[in-house]
Formats: structure tokens, C-alpha cells, sequence
């Protein structure tokens, strides 16, 4: 019988009664998911006839040890040799989803199912056991990241509208929306983020909303800044805030990323680029629209997210 390991998994950033925010930073998971193994199985670095260390030479990656994501990272040059490759083969290829094993996103390799799933015997105990929400848990204070705390949050303003639709164009009333994001400077309030960037005591990076009658959310927040990741050498993330879509039950939950128009981080970014349809990608960059700008107050994006069909938002969730 094979050993099995189970590490620390990303949250939802609001649970059952408000939850809390993940320990672990959501894009950054490779060297936790490293440091998890090594903790509980007690090795200084990865058995060389391990599974793990297996999958990393079956890549070219170099070994794991404690403390570090990669001995020798590779290069930005040699991951955008790899997108470009992987951009290439797919090229006309028509794709729902990014890959859950996307090479050059190297923590996918250590937390994409490899194994067949398991189907529940009793799927309704997923929802008996999962996060619940009801139409009193949601304030509209939720929806305003810049006044849930006694000062203003440092960094520029913004309003994020949008409307929810489904794959024929109707808009979805009543969905709880949430999102999370790291502040101006680029931290996340984790004890695990360690990014040499300062906190924000007034500013946590959390919100969440209902969609009115005509499916639409909005938010006020900060825009976020940029921060860098240990994928590869000199990696860094674009600007970007995490949107969840709850559906009718948590087994429908859908997540995705929303980033800013003209970022020059967006050729360099595996995340990104896992999404291989230009198309698909620019429908995860939202627009400024200055008619949603607030005089003296903030500048205006609309995002608008569809659920499903040709025109659909990309998730993260894969093959």
C-alpha cells in the first residue's frame, strides 16, 4: 500500500460563519507543499527514489531540499521558452480549461490529481459538512475592503463592477461573489508570506457580496500590488485579485483571477499563460471604464464573469 501524504490545502477565504484566510499563499504553494513533506516524514531533502523526486527529474527540475522551493531555479528565459513551446503545440486547439499539470507553473507538478478520483458514496454529505452562507451573513460592509478596519488602507482606490451570466446570457441573482488579494505593496496578511514588503494594519484583502437582480457585484477596494513567488529565478506575479463563485453548493465552487489592463508582468507569468487561448486570456483583464470612476475618490474596472459556453470565464480547474 502506497504511503499517502496530506498537505495543508488552500481555503476558501470565507467558511462556514466567516472562516479565515489561508495560511498559505494561494499562488505560492510549492515550496509548502516541499516543506510539508519534509516536516512529516522527518527527511532533510527528497529521497532520490521518492515519487516526488521522481516527478522533478522526470521535468529537469533540480532536487527539493528543506527550505528552499528549488537548489538551482531555472531562468525567466528558460520558463518563457517553455510557454512558448507549450503555446505552439496548442496552437488552434481548442481548450475549457488551463492543464492541471502545467510545466512551467512548477508547483502543479506536486498537487495535480495523478490518480483516478474517488467518487462519494454519499454526495450529500459534502454539503452537509461544507461552508454555508445565507442572505444575513453578508453585509455591505463585506462588499468595502477600504472600512473594515478603524484608518484608510495606504494605495489607489478602485471600484470593481461587473455582472455574473450564465452560458446563455442570463444573469445569475442571489450568487455570493467573494475575492482576496494582497494589499498595495503586495503582501498577503499571511504568517507564511514572508515577501519584504510592508503590512497593512488597515487592510486585510477579503470581501464578499451578493449579485443584485440583473446578476451584478461590486466592490471598493485597493488596487493590488505586484509580488514576487519562488516558480522560477526573478519570478513575479502581476497585479491580480482572486473572484470565488459560489454556485447553489460548495461542490459547484468556481475560482479564478482578475488582473489590470497593460500589466508588463503578464508575457512572464505561468499562470497567466497557462491559459494557452489569447481570447480566453484577455477575458480575464478587466477594463477601466471611467464612468465607474467616483470623483475624488476612485478609478472604475468592470469584469464581468460568465460561467459557462464559448464565452466562458477561465477557472481553475483543469483536465
Amino acid at each position: 500500500m502506497k504511503d499517502v501524504y496530506i498537505v495543508d490545502a488552500v481555503r476558501t477565504p470565507f467558511g462556514r460563519h466567516g472562516g479565515a484566510l489561508s495560511g498559505v499563499r494561494p499562488d505560492d504553494l510549492a515550496a509548502h507543499v516541499v516543506r510539508a513533506l519534509v516536516e512529516r516524514t522527518g527527511q532533510d531533502s527528497v529521497d532520490e527514489a521518492s515519487p516526488l523526486s521522481a516527478s522533478a527529474s522526470a521535468r529537469g527540475w533540480p532536487s527539493y531540499s528543506k527550505g528552499s522551493v528549488m537548489s538551482t531555479p531555472l531562468p525567466q528565459a528558460d520558463i518563457d521558452l517553455e510557454i512558448a513551446a507549450i503555446r505552439a503545440a496548442r496552437e488552434g486547439a481548442q481548450a475549457h480549461h488551463p492543464d492541471r499539470d502545467y510545466a512551467p507553473y512548477r508547483s502543479t507538478a506536486l498537487r495535480h490529481p495523478k490518480q483516478p478520483l474517488v467518487p462519494l458514496k454519499d454526495p450529500e454529505a459534502a454539503e452537509l459538512t461544507g461552508p454555508v452562507f445565507g442572505v444575513t451573513d453578508v453585509t455591505a460592509l463585506d462588499a468595502d475592503l477600504t472600512r473594515q478596519h478603524l484608518g484608510e488602507p495606504m494605495g489607489e482606490r478602485i471600484t470593481v463592477h461587473g455582472r455574473v451570466f450564465d452560458r446563455h446570457g442570463r444573469p445569475v441573482r442571489g450568487q455570493l461573489v467573494e475575492i482576496w488579494q494582497a494589499n498595495a505593496a503586495g503582501r498577503y496578511p499571511h504568517q507564511r508570506d514572508d515577501h519584504p514588503a510592508p503590512l497593512d494594519p488597515n487592510f486585510t484583502g477579503v470581501g464578499r457580496c451578493l449579485t443584485d437582480d440583473d446578476g451584478g457585484y461590486a466592490f471598493t477596494t485597493i488596487k493590488p500590488g505586484a509580488y514576487p513567488w519562488r516558480n522560477h529565478l526573478n519570478a513575479w506575479r502581476p497585479a491580480h485579485i482572486h473572484f470565488s463563485v459560489f454556485g447553489t453548493a460548495f461542490t459547484q465552487r468556481l475560482v479564478t483571477q482578475m488582473y489590470f489592463p497593460g500589466d508588463p508582468l503578464f508575457p512572464y507569468d505561468p499562470i497567466l499563460n497557462s491559459v494557452t487561448d489569447e481570447r480566453a486570456r484577455q477575458r480575464l483583464v478587466a477594463a477601466y471604464d471611467h464612468d465607474l470612476s467616483k470623483p475624488e475618490w476612485s478609478l472604475g474596472y468592470r469584469w464581468d464573469i460568465v460561467l459557462d459556453g464559448p464565452a466562458a470565464t477561465w477557472m481553475e480547474e483543469g483536465r
